[in-house]
């Protein structure tokens, strides 16, 4: 059924995706459980609709003549893996195309990304730069693993580590980029975190954060255009562009 094949290349990010079923596999073959690998509604049939039969329809039969990759993706639908972290939606959010389309224009081998979180920036990266040396920083343990599962199941261009930017987790002048993306308004010592980045980087920090107050009760600044300036100036770094991005701010920071 080749039209499967190719509505899963459409749908899904297929190198990492398939790399979290090779990962997810190998962890399970290690240990008698696995708590937090599987979403039970896809298993279990609860989600009903067009959803649900979309699902269906993808994983009623093998793709005929498709790639290892695909297959992949097809087996950790059927699983019940969670494989809505690869759908390419992602790549649709506009600040992640912002910082994705600098990065096109821009030689860099190496890139540091701080908080990656659930990868709506890192995942999108991996499938557009498979050759730049990642290494990924994450403060929870789940997000960490859940990195971890990547890297394990084949994505070895990505290095991840539980850290903390402000203990700095690499050595001065040690990757060509750093990002931070969605991540200053989170951090207290956000003065020490900016200097970090700016520390670390040989040619660029990139940053994203939102433009205005929301009710989100983890974002402890407002770090509007003025104050991004403050924090890079005072780290040593002036060459500072801005661009405003659907209630987000973006800042290019050339070391």
């Amino acid at each position: 059924m080749e039209g499967t094949a190719n509505e899963i290349r459409e749908m899904y990010y297929c190198r990492c995706a398939s790399a979290y079923v090779r990962g997810s596999q190998e962890k399970i073959s290690g240990a008698s459980t696995e708590p937090n690998l599987r979403v039970s509604a896809y298993g279990r049939g609860r989600k009903e609709g067009a959803g649900r039969e979309r699902r269906e329809a993808l994983c009623s039969e093998e793709a005929e003549g498709s790639s290892e990759g695909e297959d992949l993706v097809l087996q950790g639908i059927r699983e019940g893996l969670k494989m809505y972290r690869f759908k390419k939606s992602h790549e649709e959010l506009p600040r992640v195309r912002r910082v994705l389309g600098f990065l096109r224009s821009v030689p860099f081998e190496s890139l540091l990304d701080v908080g990656s979180g659930r990868g709506a920036f890192l995942i999108p990266f991996l499938e557009q730069f498979p050759h730049v040396s990642v290494t990924a920083v994450d403060l929870l343990p789940e997000r960490v693993e859940f990195l971890e599962t990547l890297r394990r199941g084949g994505i070895r261009n990505l290095t991840v580590r539980k850290a903390d930017i402000c203990m700095r987790p690499l050595p001065e002048k040690s990757v060509d980029i750093v990002t931070l993306l969605e991540v200053l308004e989170h951090i207290p010592r956000v003065e020490e975190a900016v200097k970090a980045a700016v520390e670390t980087a040989r040619k660029h920090v990139v940053v994203t954060v939102p433009s205005k107050e929301d009710s989100n009760p983890e974002h402890i600044h407002l770090l509007t255009k003025e104050r991004l300036t403050a924090l890079f100036e005072a780290a040593g770094c002036s060459r500072l562009r801005f661009d405003g991005v659907q209630g987000h701010l973006f800042m290019v920071a050339t070391i």
